[in-house]
């Protein structure tokens, strides 16, 4: 009888292919994180953007929505995969500031010149949709501002409490 009536799976739903493609794709936990949905907003605008600009006669603005959506990607995938912790020599908050920074700055930009100098609708768009992004971008770059200076207060309170040891121990040194 062919084929067989009941045929077999070549593979079960959870095997080893579907387990790895897994590992790739972002955990619940890090979407629902303040971080994780900013990479989200952030790739998600710029794509979106970057769409508008291709439609519009505005095409000159195209590569800065790519770059910066290729950038939140990489963001993205380095965050949820925790690459950050594996590699402590880069300072994965520094460059994130400086990303948003830019970011913002440059959406800033480009939205005026696109929604002042180019009549189309596409062009209007991603105008508007570039202030939302700069809205986005600084509201990440803000709150990885705060996490910086606070991790910075913590590491200055640390070394002042070691020199403020260190000159307890010499003064009590001096004494005997």
């Amino acid at each position: 009888m062919w084929p067989p009536a009941d045929p077999e799976p070549a593979e079960a739903p959870d095997g080893p292919q579907t387990q790895s493609l897994r590992t790739l794709l972002p955990t619940q936990e890090f979407l629902c994180s303040r971080k994780g949905r900013l990479l989200l907003g952030e790739s998600a605008l710029s794509f979106i953007i970057f769409i508008c600009y291709i439609a519009s006669t505005a095409a000159p603005f195209l590569t800065v929505p790519l770059l910066m959506f290729l950038l939140a990607l990489c963001f993205l995938f380095g965050y949820f995969m925790k690459i950050n912790e594996k590699f402590p020599g880069m300072c994965w908050p520094l460059s994130d500031f400086l990303r948003c920074v830019t970011a913002a700055i440059i959406y800033f930009a480009i939205s005026i010149t696109a929604i002042s100098k180019y009549s189309d609708g596409a062009a209007k768009a991603a105008g508007v949709f570039g202030f939302i992004a700069t809205i986005v971008y600084a509201f990440d770059f803000y709150v990885i501002f705060n996490d910086l200076s606070k991790f910075l207060k913590q590491g200055n309170s640390a070394n002042d409490t070691e020199a403020e040891k260190s000159e307890e121990e010499d003064s009590n040194s001096d004494s005997d």
